[in-house]
């Protein structure tokens, strides 16, 4: 399988092997950016890591409290703001170019779901 693109509600995320360049493809139903293998896979990375940490949170925290966790590497920074069930996704890439993304709640455990399986074949 060289070229993947899996879409939900409020959600695109691709990956296109013999792309010379942007591999990685991330969006919504309005916007979608090209992301390189690298800056791809550290999106994919920092997303499961904040997930993990969304779900690690949730026995300290009470029912009506928002939290906010932010992650980064050399090439992308992420947040997720919300309640540990239901948040939203905020990513920049600030690598040779620059671009921002953001997922409202709804849309990202469709997109955590389909990340973590986009490149296994």
């Amino acid at each position: 399988m060289e070229r993947v693109i899996k879409t939900g509600a409020g959600w695109r995320i691709g990956w296109n092997q013999s792309a010379p360049k942007y591999k990685g493809l991330l969006g919504t139903d309005n916007w979608s950016v090209e992301l390189t293998e690298a800056e791809l896979d550290d999106f994919c990375r920092l997303l499961a890591q904040l997930a993990d940490t969304m779900k690690q949170l949730a026995p300290e925290l009470m029912d009506s409290e928002k939290i906010a966790c932010e992650a980064e590497s050399d090439l992308v920074w992420m947040e997720v703001e919300g309640y540990p069930q239901s948040y939203s996704l905020r990513f920049i890439i600030s690598n040779e170019r620059c671009a921002e993304g953001l997922w409202e709640a709804p849309a990202v455990p469709g997109l955590l779901q389909a990340a973590s399986m986009l490149k296994v074949f």
